[in-house]
């Protein structure tokens, strides 16, 4: 073939074969352009009403117009050679970088997002792929992925009723050793797939699958020496989970799992799917209750929000604890006596939401300051506890959190968005500074240093 012309088309080299037929570079003399060339096997090409078929499935590939998918510019025939003319592509197969071993977390990730984002565009126009593979995946020198051979697999099929002949199969790749036959790319068949059953685009997630599990170990989800091995691992085996490493997002150790159910009807439902979830994970959110990344001997010990649960119920347990031990010194020296009274107030506490209890003692004990809710606002108010009423502090509206200072003669309080502070005695409010969250209460230090908690997931400010 090199050398000679199909049409307007001449033959450069060949750059590659399978079971659809061989792919060579060619010049396109009309447009001045390079594009790759499938030569179609003889018996496909032969066969009229399989011709028919792929004929018009072409023409619904052609209506694919995705970054991510190698775009088909037309199928031809020149002296009785039918042939596909396909968008060439330049740079490595996924295969090839990952001959070279695993690749880096972060770059299997943002490949895999942009093959999930071009199975989710084809998926949305009712086109499956049915031959999702690492050597059906071009990425190019700037590292954008070209999916190629979209949807080819449907047209090979010998009925049409969706089911899937081995022998046929442009999965199903064998090559002649000393020990038999050893199977080629029907190692990402889904098991719906490889028991000839009819199949949907959630055997394009099980492939997917294979591939994220691939890129990330370097070694095929399902292996064998022959394809019975091979047919049965998919069917019945589980990829070597502990081969995944301990440092990825347990948010991608979910989702391959989910795309790797045997069951298709417990599967990942959706492409679109692992698609945020490998986003949430490059951005650093595993999404939900799971952390971020674990290591070997962290799987399974919880989520980073558990642990941080656990974290600040433990800080407040020695607070409490010293808290206590305090005061039980303080009783057993000065023999204190112990007070019980009951406090009401005109207005109703203001509790509710987020936000903690309302209610703050003076450090000498002698007044409480309460937030109430009153003409749909809250506000402080004061009561020294040898009086019977509390007074309104005027100013306070919106208040929040309310604690008072070393020396119980000012109240600081969150309203408006700012952290304000007000004398005991009465007066104006004054901002001490803004605050742009939800806070949840804060403690004045003897030193005049005022610490606050801005949020439950953030640090004291």
């Amino acid at each position: 073939m090199i050398g000679t012309t199909l049409n307007h088309y001449r033959i450069e080299e060949k750059i590659g074969a399978g079971g659809m037929g061989e792919v060579y570079r060619a010049t396109d003399s009309k447009l001045g352009r390079e594009v790759a060339i499938k030569v179609l096997p003889d018996a496909f090409a032969k066969d009229p009403e399989r011709l028919a078929r792929f004929d018009q499935e072409a023409r619904l590939l052609a209506s694919l117009n995705h970054p991510h998918i190698a775009a088909i510019y037309g199928l031809e025939e020149s002296d009785g050679v039918r042939f596909l003319v396909l968008e060439l592509v330049p740079g490595d197969t996924l295969a090839e970088r990952i001959a070279q071993g695993p690749l880096p977390i972060d770059e299997a990730l943002t490949l895999c997002r942009q093959i999930a984002e071009a199975l989710e565009a084809a998926h949305e126009r009712g086109i499956i792929h049915r031959d999702l593979k690492p050597a059906n995946v071009k990425v190019t020198p700037e590292g954008k992925v070209k999916v190629l051979d979209f949807g080819l697999a449907k047209a090979f099929q010998t009925d049409s009723s969706g089911a899937v002949d081995l022998s046929q199969s442009p999965t199903a790749s064998y090559r002649a050793t000393s020990d038999g036959v050893i199977l080629g790319t029907a190692a990402y068949m889904s098991p719906e797939q490889a028991r000839g059953k009819p199949v949907d685009k959630r055997t394009d997630i099980w492939s997917f699958g294979c591939v994220l599990y691939e890129t990330l170990t370097g070694i095929q989800a399902f292996e064998g020496e022959s394809i019975t091995d091979v047919l049965a691992a998919i069917v019945r085996g589980e990829p070597a989970w502990d081969r995944v490493p301990g440092s990825i997002p347990v948010a991608v150790h979910r989702l391959m799992k989910r795309c790797l159910v045997k069951n298709p009807g417990d599967r990942l439902r959706d492409i679109g799917d692992a698609r945020v979830e490998i986003d949430e994970a490059l951005s650093g959110d595993a999404g939900g209750d799971a952390p971020a990344v674990v290591d070997a001997t962290a799987r399974g010990a919880g989520s980073r929000s558990r642990r941080l649960s656990w974290i600040v119920s433990t800080v407040f347990s020695v607070a409490f604890i010293l808290a206590l031990a305090a005061l039980w010194q303080a009783t057993r020296h000065d023999e204190r006596p112990v007070r019980r009274f009951a406090v009401q107030f005109e207005d109703p506490l203001a509790v509710g939401g987020n936000a903690p209890l309302g209610l703050a003692i003076s450090p000498d004990g002698r007044r409480l300051a309460a937030v109430v809710r009153n003409e749909g606002t809250t506000r402080i108010v004061v009561r020294d506890l040898d009086q019977m009423e509390a007074r309104p502090l005027h100013g306070t509206e919106g208040a929040a959190s309310p604690f008072f200072s070393p020396d119980g003669e000012w109240i600081a309080f969150f309203a408006g968005g700012d952290l304000r502070k007000i004398a005991v005695a009465g007066g104006p409010a004054l901002t001490l500074a803004a605050v742009t969250q939800t806070t949840r209460g804060g403690a004045w230090t003897p030193d005049g240093t005022i610490v606050f908690a801005p949020s439950t997931t953030l640090g004291l400010m």
